[in-house]
């Protein structure tokens, strides 16, 4: 039978299966089915498809490759050999006949089309003869052959091929060196490198084992200092079996032993420490933002200060910088020297429920192509690969986290080792194996504990939820999470201590107002001019400061502290910086005579231009800054000379927030599954009209139309109806009919992929479509 002829006969149901497991298929959706059938017969088509395959289902197709058509008990036997144990041939087959890889009757699989092609060397096995001695010159082939097959009839390359069809004497005959060689290629790869490999060599003349082998035919010259084994040595020396060793079934996962409930509780705990983290990198960035580096991305030693702010190895600081920013939280801003600020996003992000953040942070890292894992190695070109590189996307880190993820929800209450998960990965999806895949497995084990979706190596339910995208995350998350408080402990050295989680308003308010001292069981805060300065910069004042200091502090507001804000309080704004290019304001002379007078000042260029008014060529904010480092405390104002107010989250980028790359590994919807699957079958219809045998339309009287047309409408099937267009000329049309009223039927037309109304008095008759 021929694929696009199955491709037909297969049902709706079938059809939105295939499309659903190899969705590239209808990325853009084919005309019709033989559209379908072409475009799965493509070799990049293929190449994806076998990618998806099991060890075993790809050991079946390898198979068929190999013997190029077996029949069913032939291809059971040929498994069987490399098989301890009962061989699920019937799923295997009924899933490659899903993906469309194989076809035909179940007692005879054909491989599609293309897919032979696709599978260089199917099971370490090497090219046929026909194949591998394809380019040799026929003279070579002559000599080949009457070395090993002298009085025989036929071309060279016949009697080659005849002679090695079944070249068990040919082998038995070899040196033991030769054999030992023919024995290292046996179970692949089938090929390797010699020196002067397509020097004619007869077997009188050999003086190496390769070239013994060579002048034999057991070994085809492929290139100047390339050689190969044909299949079918190969097949010999294999006894006859294509697969040394075979499981159907995936290998067990070793590891630890885990209480799931200790697990979910601490991944929850790691969850919310993770939301945390974001939140105080944004916060830090709104008031003291980084550059943005020439080549895009965050400095070394930008990196080294959020790791340090934030307590955290510099591989979990940067996974907590990429994460934000896939997120679309942070971004570049500026237009000439750029800064890393946080969005607008970031706001709306922030007043969320925790869990709902997590969520949301959780799924970014999931489906992003950033691999913050590869920060501070090199590219290629050796050059420094730093956070927010443009460089450090992967397209296949989303695959590879999810399918990471998968392989631990298969052991629920087990932490499984990373030998085993590696194992169990390369059973799954057997041509995907490579360096680049073990390491990004081992990111995905490292970043998922630090992101909470994992506890003591154990995938967690709110990280499960994630994962499946059942949308339950949040609701399996909030019950664990720890309870925020809105209090602090003050005292008497200039610290507060947290005893707990804050609130988000409390942490973002001691954040402005203090500096964390140290992190871990309690959060030590300690105020400073500085801090209290900065407080006093966002706006706030002095009671303002010690009414929320007195309303969240279980103990009371110690005399140091109420001293300290009151000394900053007084001295803050008494000077004042404006635009002349800058100018210094102050009521008190005195305190611009000592300014004046101090040599620091030197660099600002100023000069004086009333008792109570400097300017200074230097930019406003430098002036602030300068000022600020010589003892004064300055505050900036406008042209109208009214204070500027540093809000907190004031500071913002003015592009649009980062996309995030979303892989599509969760499946098509099934709406847009069955639209395709019609699309291509009405495309089949305009292609071949339905007709009877003697190019008839359907006809019949007009009261059988109506009535068959109605139980149509009411059972929700196709019809086949004959159909009169305004020049009389008698056309075939596959409908679903909708309705009938006013004289009109409105349906589905099939054959034309569009809605239409079509007059009841012209249409000639009507048949089911079975």
């Amino acid at each position: 039978m021929e694929f696009t002829q199955w491709i037909r006969e297969r049902t709706d149901e079938q059809l939105g299966a295939l499309v659903s497991a190899r969705p590239e298929l209808i990325t853009p959706v084919p005309a019709h089915l033989e559209g379908l059938a072409t475009r799965a017969g493509s070799p990049s088509a293929i190449g994806r498809a076998l990618d998806r395959l099991d060890r075993f289902a790809l050991a079946v197709v390898e198979t068929l490759a190999v013997t190029g058509s077996a029949n069913r008990p032939t291809l059971q036997r040929m498994l069987e050999r490399a098989v301890d144990g009962e061989v699920p041939l019937d799923d295997a087959l009924d899933r490659l006949r899903t993906l469309a890889l194989v076809y035909g009757p179940d007692d005879a699989p054909t491989l599609a089309p293309g897919v032979r092609k696709v599978l260089d060397d199917p099971a370490g096995l090497g090219p046929p003869v026909v194949d591998v001695f394809r380019h040799h010159p026929p003279e070579q082939l002559e000599e080949i052959a009457d070395d090993i097959a002298p009085g025989t009839a036929g071309t060279g390359k016949e009697r080659l091929a005849a002679a090695l069809a079944e070249p068990g004497k040919l082998v038995e005959e070899v040196s033991p060196p030769a054999r030992q060689a023919l024995e290292e290629l046996a179970w692949g790869p089938p090929s390797g490198r010699v020196p002067n490999a397509r020097r004619a060599v007869r077997v009188g003349t050999a003086r190496s084992p390769i070239e013994e082998l060579l002048a034999r035919g057991l070994l085809a010259a492929t290139g100047e200092e390339s050689v190969s084994l044909p299949r079918e040595v190969g097949l010999y020396l294999r006894e006859g079996r294509v697969h040394r060793d075979l499981s159907p079934v995936p290998p067990p996962l070793n590891g630890a032993e885990r209480s799931r409930q200790l697990a979910d509780r601490t991944a929850a705990g790691q969850a919310f420490t993770f939301v945390r983290a974001v939140e105080e990198l944004c916060e830090r960035w709104s008031l003291d933002a980084p550059g943005v580096l020439r080549t895009g991305g965050l400095g070394v030693r930008d990196l080294k200060r959020v790791a340090t702010q934030l307590d955290l190895p510099e591989w979990a600081a940067a996974l907590v910088v990429e994460v934000a920013h896939a997120a679309g939280l942070v971004g570049a801003g500026g237009s000439v020297d750029g800064e890393w600020l946080p969005t607008p996003a970031y706001d709306t992000w922030r007043v969320r429920p925790t869990e709902d953040r997590w969520v949301a942070l959780a799924a970014t890292w999931l489906h992003t192509d950033r691999v913050p894992g590869i920060v501070g190695e090199r590219d290629e070109r050796d050059r420094l690969l730093n956070a927010l590189h443009p460089d450090l996307r992967r397209s296949s880190a989303p695959e590879v986290r999810q399918a990471t993820l998968r392989v631990l929800a298969a052991a629920p209450a087990l932490a499984p080792s990373r030998e085993s998960v590696l194992r169990r990965l390369a059973w799954e999806q057997p041509r995907r194996r490579g360096p680049l895949r073990d390491q990004l497995t081992d990111f995905t084990l490292r970043e998922a504990e630090q992101l909470g979706f994992t506890g003591l190596g154990v995938l967690s339910a709110h990280g499960r939820a994630v994962l499946t995208g059942s949308g339950e995350g949040a609701a399996v998350l909030a019950p664990l999470l720890p309870e925020p408080v809105d209090h602090v402990l003050l005292q008497a050295d200039l610290t507060a201590v947290a005893p707990g989680p804050l609130t988000s308003e409390l942490a973002r308010w001691l954040t402005l107002a203090a500096d964390v001292e140290s992190t871990g069981g309690a959060t030590v805060y300690r105020f400073g001019e500085s801090s209290i300065r900065r407080a006093l910069d966002a706006g706030q004042g002095a009671d303002e400061l010690l009414s929320m200091l007195t309303r969240h502090s279980a103990t009371p507001v110690p005399q140091p502290l109420s001293y300290l804000v009151a000394d900053v309080a007084r001295r803050h704004g008494r000077m004042r910086v404006g635009t002349a290019s800058a100018y210094i304001r102050c009521d008190d002379p005195a305190m611009l005579d000592q300014l004046i007078a101090d040599r620091r000042s030197t660099p600002l260029r100023l000069r004086r231009l009333a008792p109570t008014v400097i300017a200074s060529r230097t930019s406003r904010a430098a002036l602030v800054d300068s000022l600020r480092a010589m003892g004064f405390a300055p505050v900036a104002e406008s042209l109208e000379g009214d204070v500027i107010v540093t809000q907190l989250d004031a500071r913002r980028t003015e592009g649009q927030p980062v996309t995030r790359a979303v892989s599509s590994f969760n499946g098509l919807d099934p709406d847009v599954v069955a639209a395709a699957v019609r699309a291509m079958r009405a495309g089949d219809a305009r292609r071949a009209p339905l007709e009877a045998p003697d190019g008839s339309v359907p006809r019949g009287p007009a009261t059988a139309t109506i009535s068959v047309l109605q139980d149509a409408i009411r059972q929700g099937v196709r019809v086949w109806i004959g159909y009169l267009d305004s020049q009389g000329n008698a056309t075939s049309r596959i409908l679903e009919p909708a309705r009938m009223e006013g004289g009109y039927l409105t349906a589905y037309d099939e054959t034309r992929a569009a809605v239409h109304r079509f007059a009841l008095h012209r249409i000639t008759g009507v048949a089911t479509v079975t």
